[in-house]
């Protein structure tokens, strides 16, 4: 069997969303996800006999061996439709777990957690921001996690866990290591199935009107002496921080490219609505010339927004994420504001159509407005930026 180039990959997984994704969005828009559940996991089936399940994974592990920019193109295609990633198991948080245990993980972990997730049988979710602390200073938990003979006693609360309702297991960042002379070295990531006696998830938190339910939702979990064995530890003890930045690196690349593929959908959305949109007997929208200027400024925005990650991807393979540190926090902050802007601007040309759910531009926009905040926000990553560019200047 030939193996299929990347232009290929993406043009495979183009028409499979259109086939079979698309035509869904509107009963997910209108009803939510568990109204789609049953017939996503049959797409998630077809997906897996279509060589398409989890592309970024080694071919040993069942993948296509994509590379990360590779991989950018394709989690861009996915983007296009709120369903994309979930059905071809690419989503977040699952993708950032998957590559956390498969690195850091113990063999029974593997066994355990990783292999059921690669297969989609389970699903997981991450908990390290909390209600009571800044998610934009990460060594600052309360979360704690303390020895008890061969286990963990977990006591905290966690919120915006995304995808926690109907998750098997969440990697929790902890404080095992309080007297840590480094700020670094204080937490630690653990191993908690959702079943765990002591945790609870207290709901799922409402966003923008809505509180979502299943994969589409995030919650806030309480941990109250809740006891799992100390072999669940990921990785070393103390290493939760450099775990996350880890996990965290590739992660924005991804988010990135899936916020590249929101934004030329909702162009596409844009144009078409724009050049059959009659405003008068025998003139359209797109003949306007503040429409006209959307569309100019918007195709170069998401073209320029598109070379900037691709640049840094490719950075994160020569150099690895800590050699690319200043790519990533520009590309997250510059792509967050363009999504922002190419939804709001999509949502202008549509009129009342562009804040209805028949479209998915408002689900996008109520739900990405946080793209500015999580994973870090946009004021942090400018700091962090312009703190990397300006080194290069301290030693002339």
């Amino acid at each position: 069997m030939t193996k299929l180039n990347e232009t290929d990959i993406v043009a495979k997984v183009r028409k499979f969303l259109a086939e079979n994704l698309i035509p869904l969005e509107e009963e997910f828009l209108l009803n939510g996800f568990l109204s789609v559940s049953e017939v996503l996991e049959e797409k998630r089936q077809l997906a897996k006999k279509e060589g398409l399940w989890t592309p970024y994974l080694p071919e040993s592990d069942g993948g296509l061996g994509l590379s990360l920019t590779q991989f950018a193109a394709v989690s861009e295609e996915l983007g296009r439709t709120p369903l994309g990633h979930y059905v071809l198991n690419c989503q977040a948080p699952d993708i950032g777990n998957i590559e956390l245990v498969s690195l850091h993980g113990t063999a029974d972990q593997k066994r355990v957690f990783l292999e059921p997730l690669i297969r989609g049988e389970i699903r997981s979710c991450f908990a390290m921001t909390e209600p009571e602390n800044p998610g934009s200073n990460p060594v600052l938990l309360d979360t704690s996690a303390e020895k008890d003979g061969d286990n963990y006693l977990i006591n905290g609360q966690k919120w915006f866990t995304s995808s926690a309702d109907g998750a098997s297991f969440t990697v929790v960042m902890a404080v095992t290591n309080p007297q840590s002379e480094s700020k670094y070295g204080r937490a630690s990531m653990i191993l908690v199935p959702m079943d765990a006696s002591g945790l609870e998830i207290v709901e799922n938190t409402p966003v923008m009107g809505g509180t979502g339910e299943g994969y589409a939702s995030h919650s806030e979990l309480r941990f109250t002496d809740c006891r799992v064995p100390s072999d669940n530890l990921l990785g070393p003890e103390g290493e939760g921080f450099r775990l996350a930045q880890e996990r965290l690196g590739p992660g924005r690349i991804h988010h990135c490219m899936r916020w590249i593929g929101i934004c030329e959908r909702a162009f596409d959305l844009m144009c078409r609505h724009a050049s059959r949109r009659r405003i008068t007997s025998d003139s359209l929208l797109a003949d306007q010339a503040i429409v006209r200027a959307w569309v100019a400024e918007s195709r170069a925005e998401i073209n320029s927004a598109r070379l900037m990650v691709l640049d840094a991807a490719e950075k994160v393979e020569r150099q690895g994420t800590s050699g690319a540190r200043a790519e990533i926090s520009l590309i997250k902050f510059y792509v967050a504001d363009i999504l922002q802007k190419v939804l709001d601007r999509a949502i202008q040309a549509l009129g009342a159509l562009g804040v209805t759910d028949y479209t998915p531009l408002a689900y996008w926009y109520r739900h990405e407005r946080a793209a500015r905040i999580y994973d870090g926000p946009d004021e942090v990553h400018k700091l962090s930026a312009a703190k990397q560019i300006l080194k290069k200047y301290d030693s002339e």
